[in-house]
């Protein structure tokens, strides 16, 4: 995700079809083994190393949806990473301050079968 001002926009000012920079929220979720089956199963430390890349490249804020325990990990720069779960409230984006939501709202937005 990236902030309005930072998008990438091309020659004629349209947004760019590429983007070479960090975004500034990077959130993956990792998919429970039974849902990628047919597909090649998620490295979870291929995922945290997108999540950290794109940190030490600008990214504001990161977060791993980890759907087996319904928790998230949070990484931000300079940080060590946090687990939230349930209740906890979640860090958004600054532009984003007065939206606040929790691990559990996430979750039931989502749906893994």
């Amino acid at each position: 995700m990236f902030e309005w001002q930072r998008i990438p926009l091309d020659a004629k000012g349209s947004i760019a079809n590429k983007f070479e920079i960090s975004p500034d929220w990077i959130i993956e979720i990792l998919l429970p083994v039974r849902a990628s089956r047919s597909r090649r199963v998620q490295s979870p430390n291929r995922v945290i190393r997108k999540i950290t890349f794109s940190i030490q490249n600008g990214a504001k804020l990161g977060w791993l949806l980890d759907s087996a325990d319904e928790s998230i990990m949070i990484f931000e720069p300079n940080k060590l990473p946090e687990l939230k779960e349930q209740q906890d409230i979640l860090p958004v984006l600054s532009v984003l301050k007065n939206w606040q939501l929790t691990v559990a709202d996430v979750f039931s937005w989502l749906s893994f079968i």
